[in-house]
């Protein structure tokens, strides 16, 4: 397994050396997490074989396997897999001020079989590629262009991030104990303020609600179970705090725009192996 060591931090050293280029990276994470950085070129990150988190200043990105990000340029971010076996299948493209807005703004979106395909042919492909490059060049510009066409719709996949110890202590307290079920009002007993006022923190400080942020952390740890394949959907369900299997899989719907039955399925497809 070849290591980020090895390549000596790619990410801060090549992407942008030459402007007009595009820079293809795939390769397995090798380390705990990539420190903050931030790029000229804007991003397209797909993984496989796990999870990773990606942070900006305010938010946590969830990317799961079979989904892509696309990171804009200049925006600083750090990335933490959830095991250093995740592939990493990286694309950096300039980008033009005056191109579609969907180059302006992340977003995580599930890869197309069109996409993946495009992916697939470049897996072998390290390093920059250059406007001279008759034969690949025209595949991976193709690629930035299919990208705002074919992702209309992000999917909320998104943590936004606080610094209150309050909403800290909940937090954690809520990760830990998933597989229960807890009210606003709990909660709000159980840092001492009134159920008005914690709803008030959260709107004024994550900006979102109790309800929403809690079903996120639900939905996002079924993914991780989901991923583990150690488990049944109904077995996952429960471990997030759902009595019934219906109203879990429709709030799964909801939120990763497919089926935990259908998650699972896509899961198990992937691009060919870096070895191969």
């Amino acid at each position: 397994m070849e290591t980020n060591d090895k390549i000596e931090k790619y990410y801060l050293t090549e992407v942008d050396k030459i402007e007009s280029s595009i820079y293809c990276h795939h390769d397995y994470m090798g380390e705990l997490f990539i420190e903050e950085h931030s790029h000229k070129k804007g991003q397209f990150i797909y993984t496989e074989g796990g999870i990773v988190h990606i942070k900006t200043k305010t938010k946590t990105h969830f990317l799961p396997a079979r989904h892509y990000m696309w990171i804009p340029p200049e925006v600083k971010h750090a990335i933490y897999p959830r095991t250093p076996e995740v592939i990493m299948r990286n694309l950096y493209f300039p980008v033009e001020e005056s191109g579609a807005p969907f180059y302006q703004s992340e977003g995580i979106y599930p890869i197309s079989e069109l996409l993946r395909y495009l992916l697939c042919y470049s897996r072998k492909w390290s390093g920059h590629i250059l406007t001279t490059d008759a034969e690949r060049f025209p595949i991976v510009t193709a690629f930035k262009v299919l990208l705002p066409q074919i992702s209309n719709n992000p999917l909320m996949l998104t943590l936004p991030r606080s610094n209150d110890l309050r909403l800290q202590k909940i937090i954690y307290f809520l990760k830990d104990n998933l597989h229960k079920n807890y009210s606003l009002i709990e909660m709000a007993a159980f840092i001492g303020m009134s159920e008005r006022s914690l709803h008030r923190l959260f709107k004024a400080n994550l900006n979102t609600t109790f309800i929403h942020y809690y079903t996120l952390l639900r939905m996002f740890k079924a993914v991780e179970y989901i991923l583990e394949d150690k488990y049944t959907v109904g077995e996952i369900a429960l471990m997030v705090g759902y009595n019934s299997l219906p109203s879990f899989s429709t709030t799964f719907l909801k939120i990763l725009g497919v089926r935990p039955s259908e998650y699972i399925v896509r899961g198990k497809i992937s691009i060919e192996p870096l070895e191969d």
